[in-house]
């Protein structure tokens, strides 16, 4: 556990009580959405998009595009509001993308994104929250 997350603890039973079925999947669990199944990916108001477990920002709106994946795609987040690790599932190499505070699995990065960072942060939709500006 990071540092960031030691000071934000909670039972599985109380993420259970918070995060509905598919966040509890999603987050706690390692899962993936369906694409084209969240409303986030359609969102393109000002603003920022928050950790469903813990209500860190993580993305701001100005970095999000639209990457034909059918997941919400960024170019960077918010400085400090990720973690990476290697994530060797699925007979792949992938690097997965967590929450800092709370560590919930958010989704992965890949390198394949626009300029000027290059980077796709390809994440669950319902592992956020958006707050309009």
């Amino acid at each position: 556990m990071s540092a960031a997350a030691a000071t934000f603890v909670r039972t599985d039973e109380e993420w259970r009580r918070l995060l509905t079925p598919e966040q509890y999947y999603i987050m706690r669990q390692h899962g993936t959405e369906r694409p084209g199944s969240c409303a986030l990916l359609h969102e393109k108001r000002q603003g920022s998009f928050t950790c469903a477990g813990c209500g860190q920002p993580l993305f701001a709106s100005d970095g999000k595009f639209e990457s034909g994946t059918g997941w919400p795609s960024f170019g960077a987040p918010i400085e400090g509001s990720v973690t990476t690790t290697v994530d060797r599932s699925h007979g792949m190499v992938r690097t997965e993308v967590s929450c800092s505070r709370c560590e919930s699995h958010l989704g992965h990065v890949f390198d394949d994104g626009p300029p000027p960072t290059f980077l796709r942060y390809c994440i669950n939709g319902v592992a956020m929250n958006f707050e309009p500006a």
